[in-house]
């Protein structure tokens, strides 16, 4: 089979697990349980999704910082154990299409591995990677390329224009431009797509049943 990639790497949150409601309602819980109130808007917060958790608070004195962080990891982590994260629909066929193409399949997340491998085992996505990479794993997160790197590196690819990023934000983009390879960005993302289109996705993807097409080099 003649493909376009040799290996396709996933967000995950926003891109493959419908998340993006859960991580604001732990946002907001957080401020209210720390300050007893929480004057950040949603847009604010939506412009750090896909980045570390640590960035999100980084405006507050150390102290505060901490306790938002940890009351947002204590929160989320229990709504998450609750089953609460669901898949996009269509998301188990597109990973099982690719994984009969034999084209290996992994996830770059910004999240800890702790908080990742929650729902990641529990929603199945564990069984079509070939490799996770957490927060921990590369030495400066998205936007950077480093995790993008490190996820090829592991499993022996050097061409990084052979290695697809799908994601749902614009610092999904911007991860793969600084490393070289290409970028997807998903129809479904929450995230406003004019400002998504102005960072130069090189692939917009309308349903993640297109995916396995574009892959293999086939006509949709």
């Amino acid at each position: 089979m003649t493909s376009k990639y040799d290996l396709v790497l996933y967000d995950l949150d926003g891109t493959l697990q419908d998340s993006i409601p859960l991580i604001l309602e732990s946002f907001r819980e957080a401020y209210i349980r720390v300050t007893g109130e929480c004057s950040r808007s949603d847009e604010d917060f939506m412009t750090y999704i896909g980045r570390p958790l640590k960035d999100t608070f980084a405006m507050h004195d150390d102290v505060t910082a901490k306790k938002l962080f940890d009351t947002y990891l204590e929160y989320n982590g229990q709504e998450m154990r609750r089953g609460r994260i669901p898949l996009f629909e269509g998301i188990t066929d597109m990973l099982s299409s690719i994984k009969e193409l034999g084209i290996p399949q992994g996830i770059v997340t910004s999240k800890r591995r702790e908080s990742a491998m929650t729902t990641i085992v529990p929603l199945g996505l564990d069984k079509f990677m070939d490799v996770i990479i957490c927060m921990e794993d590369a030495k400066r997160a998205k936007p950077y390329g480093d995790p993008i790197i490190e996820a090829a590196s592991r499993l022996g690819i050097k061409d990084m224009s052979r290695v697809l990023y799908v994601g749902d934000a614009i610092h999904d983009i911007m991860s793969a431009k600084d490393c070289k390879a290409d970028s997807a960005i998903v129809s479904w993302t929450r995230m406003p797509m004019e400002e998504l289109m102005k960072a130069g996705p090189d692939i917009i993807i309308t349903a993640p049943s297109d995916l396995p097409c574009i892959i293999a080099t086939r006509e949709l």
